[in-house]
């Protein structure tokens, strides 16, 4: 015995394909309660009439329309104008799945983030072309502790003379013209904007991640956090992954090459980013990542399941934490 059902209808035949009950629903045209139907058949749960059946028919197997295992019998399909309402449905279903996608947070953080990397990439190029520029002019300048702040002043600067004195160096014996003055100080301005404009990329990104996944933005930083998210295509997804898989997310190629060769295992991914394992002895780094990680993936449920959102306390007790296995392992192991 089969219960057949769809959108619209339901039926129960028996083992000789005869029909012994249907039900058939008659609000079709509404085209707002069609598309609950779709839902409900887009889940693979049961429509009211078939549920009906299903009380009285208990014995039945329900399967949807267009199984194959399904008899040949006569089913109550729909008529012409019924589906014509289907396809109008149908479309407004997809109207309503673009729209939630525009304002599907983990999407617009891919976005942004993605956006400010590759601004980034153009920035780093730019601003290094500017540095070249400006030191084949002025061979005795030093940049590397103050290169965000070399735009500005080649901006500021009315010639090669007064950029010299700004930084404090001499002159050279040769000057570029006027035109390659102009060119140079262009270029400025475009490293300057750049800067300006990723400035404010990086703190949307930082408010997107802090309404989003606010307890793991408060332990990692808005900027980590966000990019975790990415990673794991998703704050749902990030918020189901292990310990384990979230110390090393980044370090996909690492791991599956160490799979495949043999070779030393990731201990960290982006997470080696923050500060607290960046910055410790490198012999001390796993222990510190696998730590972070845990918590990290405590932060990601409490983010996605409604969890009590952390604050500073908790932090500290992190913090504190990475201080004890920091002493604990002052020196490195000996071998």
């Amino acid at each position: 015995m089969w219960l057949w059902y769809d959108w619209r209808a339901a039926a129960v035949a028996d083992s000789n394909c005869n029909i012994l009950d249907s039900e058939e629903w008659d609000g079709w045209r509404d085209t707002n309660a069609v598309c609950s139907r779709m839902d409900i058949i887009a889940h693979e749960a049961l429509t009211p009439e078939a549920e009906r059946l299903l009380e009285r028919f208990p014995d039945a197997k329900p399967l949807i329309h267009g199984d194959e295992e399904l008899p040949d019998a006569e089913w109550p399909l729909p008529t012409k104008e019924a589906l014509e309402s289907l396809d109008k449905a149908a479309i407004l279903l997809s109207k309503r799945g673009v729209d939630a996608a525009a304002g599907d947070p983990d999407r617009r953080l891919e976005h942004i983030l993605k956006a400010s990397d590759e601004l980034r990439a153009s920035y780093i190029t730019i601003e290094g072309r500017l540095v070249e520029w400006v030191g084949l002019f002025l061979p005795e300048a030093r940049f590397e502790r103050d290169r965000n702040a070399l735009a500005k002043k080649v901006v500021e600067a009315e010639n090669l003379e007064d950029l010299a004195a700004t930084l404090g160096i001499g002159m050279p014996p040769e000057g570029p013209t006027d035109a390659e003055w102009d060119s140079l100080k262009e270029w400025a301005v475009s490293v300057k904007e750049i800067k300006g404009r990723l400035d404010r990329m990086e703190n949307v990104v930082r408010e997107l991640a802090s309404l989003h996944l606010p307890s793991l933005s408060a332990l990692l930083g808005p900027i980590l956090a966000a990019r975790l998210c990415v990673e794991a295509h998703g704050r749902a997804r990030l918020a189901r992954l292990p310990a384990g898989t979230m110390q090393i997310l980044g370090a996909e190629k690492a791991f599956f090459n160490h799979l495949k060769t043999g070779a030393p295992s990731p201990k960290h991914g982006h997470i080696f980013m923050h500060p607290w394992i960046s910055r410790s002895p490198k012999w001390v780094r796993g222990k510190i990542a696998r730590t972070v990680a845990a918590k990290a993936s405590i932060a990601a449920r409490c983010d996605e399941y409604g969890g009590e959102v952390w604050g500073q306390e908790a932090v500290d007790a992190v913090a504190a934490r990475v201080e004890v296995i920091r002493t604990e392992n002052s020196k490195p192991r000996q071998r």
